[in-house]
């Protein structure tokens, strides 16, 4: 296996996309989202925490510089380790929020997926050390409506589809979306599909969520990793999508075998996008599709 880069997170790198808001951005770095800090009069929230206690630390030190004595709070996208396992972090230095769903895949998958991540290689191992298991201070139902003081933001969960927890966070003020995986710019779409053990990611699910949100028009769109743009990101994941179910579900309904339907989707998906990196993720997007009815 190919050691990955280490995923460090680089605040040096932060910019300013709208008064008081700021992206660390992940620079195209494997395992490191964009991170978001938004600020209002009276509070802060920062938006995921890259893997790590380190990275965290330094997410936080950075947050507090930027806060200046503003009360801090802290929302994750969905529970995936680049996301959220740096969070214990925060404790004690922020009010940690998130939605119902994602609480239950931190408690429920999270040590798992502390586990998997532990295999990709000795540099994620070392950031992962003394990771625990991050425990809200508040869980939600429906959306929440932070009032950071002159702003409010909208931290609001979409339904099943990249996890079952998935939440996006909206800036209405700024014109802003934060979109965790639900968005990755000029890759082939992460699917989370590992059966038996998770298989929460929804191909169906993920689409409406997508045309949901890009109906909405957001000005500036954040996704979880790679560049940010306009409402562009939204429409240009869910066109791949479509691609994907349509080729898939193509051949599913003509009885192929299920290694066939594989080897040639995945040949009409890179003859069409030879540049994008991520070529992994297509075998289990497929599985995952052809698992779900039309």
């Amino acid at each position: 296996m190919t050691e990955l880069t280490d995923p460090a997170v680089r605040v040096t790198a932060a910019e300013e996309i709208a008064p008081d808001l700021l992206v660390i951005p992940n620079r195209r770095v494997d395992l490191v989202p964009n991170i978001g800090v938004v600020g209002g009069t009276e509070a802060v929230l920062v938006v995921d925490t890259g893997i790590g206690t380190a990275n965290a630390s330094e997410v936080l030190a950075f947050a507090a510089e930027v806060a200046k004595g503003r009360r801090l709070y802290l929302t994750t996208t969905h529970f995936h380790p680049e996301h959220a396992f740096g969070a214990q972090v925060f404790a004690g230095e922020a009010t940690y929020l998130v939605n119902r769903a994602q609480a239950t895949d931190l408690a429920t998958k999270g040590p798992g997926y502390l586990e998997m991540f532990r295999g990709l290689g000795e540099v994620i191992v070392r950031r992962l050390e003394g990771v625990r298991i991050p425990e809200p201070d508040v869980v939600y139902d429906g959306a929440y409506d932070l009032d950071l003081g002159g702003r409010t933001v909208r931290l609001r969960p979409t339904g099943r589809g990249h996890t079952r927890g998935d939440q996006v966070i909206e800036v209405p003020d700024a014109g802003v979306l934060f979109t965790g995986d639900l968005a990755e710019t000029g890759q082939f779409a992460i699917f989370p599909w590992f059966p038996p053990h998770d298989t929460d990611v929804s191909g169906t699910g993920w689409l409406a969520v997508l045309d949901g949100l890009a109906a909405a028009q957001p000005r500036t769109v954040v996704p979880g990793h790679g560049e940010i743009g306009g409402v562009r990101v939204l429409t240009d994941v869910r066109d791949y999508l479509r691609e994907l179910r349509d080729e898939t579900w193509r051949r599913r309904d003509s009885a192929m075998a299920r290694d066939e339907i594989v080897a040639e989707v995945r040949a009409v998906l890179l003859e069409r996008h030879p540049e994008w990196p991520g070529q992994e993720w297509i075998e289990p997007a497929v599985g995952c599709l052809c698992a779900e009815h039309g």
